[in-house]
């Protein structure tokens, strides 16, 4: 059987005289070098830490162009993409054979989370240049990505109390045993008993720390991360990423890392979003984790419409009919009107209830026909007759549902729009975890990148190579001649001022001085 037979390693081979030659004119590594070349990196404010003496740092673009395409092949380990420095073909032409050390490659995405996002909002104005964002209609919803911190090495004042009540258990059980021990036997127990005390101290320690931050978790890896619901009642030490998408092209405008709930998220993303936007006649839609009075109060104060899906009702009358739903308000009267056309009426008054750790105000609405009315036992199960609350925010929530019951077709395009990256992201890119720890800061300049190399992707896809190189050739040659001027600018205002002695003196920065450089 005859097969197709390789070259002898031993043969001479004729490679061309350069790396630009090797490098495909359609490969996707040219478009990345564009990309970053087109930015006017004096506006992203990177920060790269160096000394007076000694190694010069490594430009940010080139370290910014390695992290994209890292990003964008699924490789975000900054020892892996040390690695492919020296032998991956197309990031040797990226980087032009630079092979910065994985220190030096961690600490550049670790250091400069601001500077990201801003790159991640560069994308985004590239898709609108584009015509890719839409800004009529848009979808929020969070979802959980691991954090580096274990369930083991995460506890709660349940947890500490349980290790506690284990670890006294045991000394008790030592000091027993120590009283009847020989002299062999005696050092072992009485190292076991240290060991334990140890132990207990650091759960006491654990126990001042929730009690002094108010924090019901504290988590020892990755300090802010939390054990959250992931689906149902399985839960996972996770950060929590709050996204907002365009439903043009599926197109993510905005991020945020965070390690709570839905519950009062989204208000901040709607109040972002508009400024992204730049405009708030756009619809936003959100799951029933959303749902919360005084995020629609939000929604209402910037102008924007929102339909949240409404959750079951926590409670039922005996009889469904007489659910509150089946009430009618008026508004001009401030009163409810019940099935049996009965009026309910309110004092005036605002009570205060507590829903979790927030406070909402109440008014009251109750009859004195209850005490006669022949569907009382249909309609309550309080001897005092029926009882309505009305919340400070019931006027937003009604309009929420009058929203949704104008247009359900809209609200069932929630979920294609807004769970098209998580797809992306989290089963064929594998990025279901966080790859930094030790704060939400660096685990959000993570999320970052996954969120500019989803973008990217999605422009790289929809617009074609040819029309993207062009444009960014454009931009590149624009801020390059920007730049040519304000140095030129620069360089006079220098020359002025250091040509007078007492100024030189003035301007002149102390020798060995360690600096920050922000370029």
């Amino acid at each position: 059987m005859q097969f197709i037979q390789g070259q002898d390693r031993e043969q001479s081979v004729l490679f061309t005289d350069n790396l630009d030659g090797i490098v495909a004119d359609d490969n996707e590594v040219r478009i990345i070098d564009l990309f970053v070349e087109s930015i006017n990196i004096t506006d992203f404010k990177f920060v790269i830490k160096t000394t007076a003496e000694g190694r010069p740092a490594y430009h940010p673009k080139d370290l910014l162009k390695l992290y994209v395409y890292g990003y964008l092949n699924s490789i975000r380990s900054s020892r892996a993409l040390e690695k492919e420095c020296k032998r991956n073909i197309e990031v040797m032409w990226l980087m032009k054979q630079l092979v910065p050390d994985h220190n030096t490659i961690s600490n550049f995405r670790r250091d400069n989370e601001k500077a990201i996002r801003k790159v991640f909002r560069h994308t985004v104005s590239l898709a609108r240049e584009f015509k890719l964002i839409g800004g009529i209609l848009v979808a929020g919803d969070s979802t959980k990505l691991r954090a580096q911190n274990s369930k083991k090495n995460n506890f709660t004042p349940r947890k500490i109390e349980k290790h506690q009540a284990y670890i006294e258990a045991k000394l008790d059980e030592y000091n027993r045993a120590l009283s009847t021990a020989d002299n062999d036997n005696k050092k072992i127990i009485e190292k076991e008993i240290k060991k334990h005390e140890g132990r207990k101290a650091k759960y006491q320690a654990m126990q001042q720390q929730l009690e002094a931050t108010g924090e019901v978790q504290i988590s020892t890896s990755d300090p802010e991360s939390r054990q959250l619901i992931t689906r149902n009642t399985i839960t996972e030490v996770a950060y929590n990423v709050q996204t907002v998408v365009d439903a043009q092209h599926c197109i993510p405008i905005d991020y945020k890392v965070t390690n709570q709930n839905d519950s009062k998220a989204m208000g901040g993303m709607l109040r972002r979003s508009k400024v992204i936007l730049q405009t708030n006649e756009f619809t936003a839609l959100y799951d029933k984790g959303y749902h919360t009075g005084s995020e629609f109060e939000t929604a209402n104060k910037i102008g924007v419409q929102v339909m949240v899906a409404i959750p079951e009702t926590g409670s039922h009358a005996p009889d469904l009919n007489y659910d509150v739903v089946n009430f009618i308000y008026d508004k001009e009267k401030d009163t409810y009107t019940c099935p049996q056309q009965q009026v309910l009426v309110t004092n005036g008054s605002w009570y205060k209830k507590n829903r979790g750790k927030s406070v909402t105000l109440v008014k009251h609405y109750k009859t004195n026909a209850c005490e006669t009315c022949p569907a009382r036992n249909l309609c309550t199960r309080n001897p005092e007759g029926r009882l309505i609350e009305r919340s400070q925010y019931a006027e937003y929530i009604e309009q929420n549902k009058t929203n949704i019951d104008a247009n359900p077709q809209l609200y069932k395009k929630r979920q294609a729009i807004v769970e098209h990256p998580y797809g992306v992201i989290k089963r064929q890119w594998g990025f279901y975890y966080i790859m930094t720890k030790k704060g939400m800061k660096r685990a959000s300049a993570d999320v970052g990148f996954i969120f500019i190399a989803y973008n990217l992707r999605r422009i790289f896809n929809i617009v074609g190579q040819d029309v993207l190189k062009k444009f960014l050739k454009e931009l590149g040659s624009l801020f390059s001649q920007i730049n040519l001027v304000i140095n030129a600018i620069c360089f006079k205002i220098t020359n002025a001022i250091f040509s007078n002695t007492l100024h030189k003196s003035i301007f002149q920065p102390p020798a060995n001085r360690f600096k920050l450089i922000y370029i």
